[in-house]
């Protein structure tokens, strides 16, 4: 019997903000769906995953790559197409993630696009409170849970329903997991030849993109607080509600703006240009840039999150 191969891709989470909201970069796969930047690495050809990844992200959608961070290596058996069985003459397909965020959010070539991360997952959006989503999605999870503690603990845990249950803004995939899982999203239907739900909110991606998407997602809310992330997405000057705006559109939630501010003077990592922006509609706001130094040099701390609900 022929030996099974092994297919290396490499595939790209590339965040920007644009607007007031977080935005990922996205084409179009080969079946209509929306996808992530996806290309294949070539042992013969390709020097290093990085440089292949920079080199086909380029090309697909017209953008080149600042700074990347490994995300993590998608290996699952059936990963690029879960309703086959590999055989003999089938690959293996392996992708390995990459994380990108980027302050230039410039228009990307005709075949790439700009969307919104909260597009893709409403659920994750509790800016304004539980999104319009929530309710039914939580309704239905509980159907699905019946009398299964393991389950009834996940959702508690996850969703938030318990009434000491505090939302974790870094659970991201888990939760996009416990709805795959639960049949909730359009993905779970497709790999599984039946009818999508009447409620699987979110824009749906080919093969496991939204899972790696979701990850990416996840990494990047959850080194807001440990890492100055966030000044990757700002320009080079910015004022204190702009960059609250910022930490709010990755989060999902909401932050009190007076100890933020407090939090932000705290860590040393900003100062004010002299500059005062007249782009807010009212009273001019102060500018600030980052202090100069290595973001990424892990010395540097994140920025506080306070009172999110």
């Amino acid at each position: 019997m022929a030996e099974q191969g092994v297919r290396i891709g490499l595939s790209a989470v590339v965040i920007t903000l644009r607007q007031g909201r977080a935005c990922a970069l996205t084409t179009t796969a080969d079946d209509g769906a929306c996808a992530l930047p996806f290309g294949p690495f070539d042992p013969a050809r390709d020097r290093t995953f990085e440089l292949a990844l920079r080199a086909f992200v380029t090309a697909q959608t017209g953008f080149r790559l600042g700074f990347v961070e490994q995300l993590y290596t998608f290996g699952d058996l059936g990963r690029d197409s879960p309703r086959a069985t590999p055989g003999p003459d089938r690959h293996r397909e392996i992708s390995v993630g990459y994380l990108a965020l980027t302050g230039d959010a410039g228009a990307p070539s005709a075949e790439a696009r700009w969307t919104p991360v909260l597009d893709v997952f409403p659920w994750e959006d509790r800016r304004d409170g539980a999104p319009a989503c929530h309710a039914e999605l939580v309704r239905r999870l509980e159907v699905w849970t019946g009398d299964d503690p393991r389950r009834q603990s996940r959702v508690e845990t996850l969703f938030a329903t318990a009434p000491d249950a505090r939302w974790n803004e870094g659970r991201v995939l888990e939760r996009y997991e416990l709805l795959y899982e639960a049949g909730l999203v359009a993905e779970a239907a497709r790999d599984q030849d039946r009818a999508p739900s009447d409620v699987a909110p979110g824009v749906a991606m080919t093969s496991d993109h939204r899972r790696i998407l979701a990850t990416g997602l996840g990494r990047l809310r959850s080194k807001l607080r440990y890492r100055p992330v966030l000044f990757d997405l700002m320009p080079p000057a910015f004022t204190l509600s702009e960059l609250q705006a910022a930490a709010e559109a990755v989060a999902g939630l909401s932050v009190h703006k007076q100890n933020f501010r407090r939090g932000v003077e705290r860590t040393g990592l900003v100062e004010p240009t002299g500059r005062l922006s007249s782009a807010t509609g009212g009273r001019p706001a102060e500018l600030f840039r980052v202090v100069p130094g290595d973001l990424h040099s892990g010395e540097a701390l994140g920025l506080p999150l306070p009172a999110l609900r």
